[in-house]
């Protein structure tokens, strides 16, 4: 389902533009399938040292995003997405840089399997990317949220920062939860993508990629 997806999504890269790419396995299968049409792109956007190592191993250029004065499409997987189209990622680590390319890009196409898919974010713990220095404080706020933050043990970002993972939430309101915990000191992003979520999910199932449009209800299987 996986490969399928990665394959759906090539039909929404522009010829010559600039690709923005996601991390983790997902966007990594989506990586091989851009190998296949380099040399119809103008480059990459990667948003982790990783991607920008497979990227650069298959002979895409990467690209600075400050260098970038435009780039069409963001393609990168979730750890959980709505019919809405609001997701939670970060399960790899890199959602500071993720949302940051995803804040650029005029469409975000997300890709994953069906299994991801749910009715409320919450079950998947949802990561926030902390200063060090802050950690026992931004726990002690998630905790009297209702959540229960758990340290990435042996993980640091590629920005030098740690992450917490939030155990435990339900989060009927992923636009308001998103803007209440960019408020707490010390948290540099949380991994809801919500008040800039997905233009397109390409939804790998047992019957095919099935294709779900923001603000739309309607599905199609390809």
């Amino acid at each position: 389902m996986k490969q399928a997806v990665a394959k759906a999504a090539i039909a929404h890269i522009p010829a010559g533009c600039i690709v923005g790419v996601g991390t983790g396995s997902t966007a990594n299968f989506f990586i091989e399938e851009l190998g296949h049409i380099k040399q119809r792109i103008g480059g990459a956007v990667a948003s982790s040292e990783a991607s920008a190592q497979r990227l650069k191993h298959l002979g895409i250029p990467v690209l600075d995003l400050n260098s970038v004065d435009e780039l069409p499409v963001y393609v990168d997987g979730a750890d959980e997405i709505t019919r809405n189209l609001a997701m939670i990622k970060g399960g790899g680590g890199a959602l500071t840089r993720e949302k940051i390319v995803a804040a650029v890009a005029r469409k975000f196409v997300c890709i994953t399997d069906q299994s991801k898919l749910v009715d409320m974010l919450g079950r998947f713990p949802l990561p926030l990317e902390v200063l060090p220095m802050a950690r026992a404080q931004v726990a002690r706020e998630i905790t009297r949220l209702g959540g229960q933050p758990l340290l990435r043990q042996g993980f640091t970002t590629d920005n030098g920062n740690i992450i917490l993972d939030v155990h435990h939430l339900q989060i009927p309101d992923p636009v308001a939860f998103e803007s209440m915990l960019n408020q707490i000191v010390g948290v540099v992003t949380n991994g809801l993508f919500a008040r800039r979520g997905a233009d397109v999910l390409l939804l790998g199932t047992a019957d095919g990629v099935m294709t779900l449009t923001a603000g739309r209800h309607d599905t199609k299987v390809s």
